[in-house]
This record gives C-alpha cells, structure tokens and sequence, in this order.
C-alpha cells in the first residue's frame, strides 16, 4: 500500500496497485488541518487502511507544523485511542465547533 499527500485536493490517499482504496478529506485553515471524511474502499475494510493512512495524515501535520481538528468521526475516534497524537489536536476550536462551552 502507499500513503501520500494530494495537497491540491487537500486529502491523503491509500492506493493499493495504483487504485485509491482510502482517502482522507481536509480543510486547511491558519494551519489547522480541519478533517472532514475518511473513507475506506469496499472490500479493504478491516484491513488497517483507514487506520495506516490516519497515522501518515497525522504524521505528515506534525512534520509541516500544523494542528488538526478532527471533526471526522473516524479520525476523532483514532486520536482517543492513540492519545501520543492528542497534542495535535486544537481542542479549543473542537470544543467550539461541537458546542461545548469552557467551565471557566
């Protein structure tokens, strides 16, 4: 499988044999990679797909500097289980998207 970036369509693809078999759907806004949608090809789910190309997506933010706002359930359900990529995560502007209001 291969793992890239296609920043002028602003997602991240999985290919197997030159055919994408899972993509992963961003905004990019001041820096923040806002993920939108992840979807796995038929037939290649169960198989990591969605989960090699949340590492790679997640990796490549980390490199260039940037934050994530997963708003993805697939992507937000992926950082709660790997907590060493909660740093990326602009919970602030997460918490307001969802509407949770600060205790302060």
């Amino acid at each position: 499988m291969e793992l890239r970036h296609d920043p002028e369509n602003h997602r991240y693809l999985a290919e197997i044999d030159g055919e994408t078999v899972g993509t992963a759907v961003y905004h990019l806004r001041n820096g923040r990679h806002i993920f939108v949608h992840t979807e796995v090809g038929q037939g290649h789910e169960g198989e990591g797909v969605g989960s090699d190309l949340a590492r790679y997506a997640l990796d490549d933010v980390r490199a260039v500097g940037g934050t994530v706002v997963p708003v993805c359930p697939f992507i937000a359900s992926w950082v709660k289980r790997h907590p060493e990529y909660q740093d990326l995560v602009d919970q602030e502007l997460l918490d307001r998207i969802n509407g949770v209001r600060s205790s302060s």
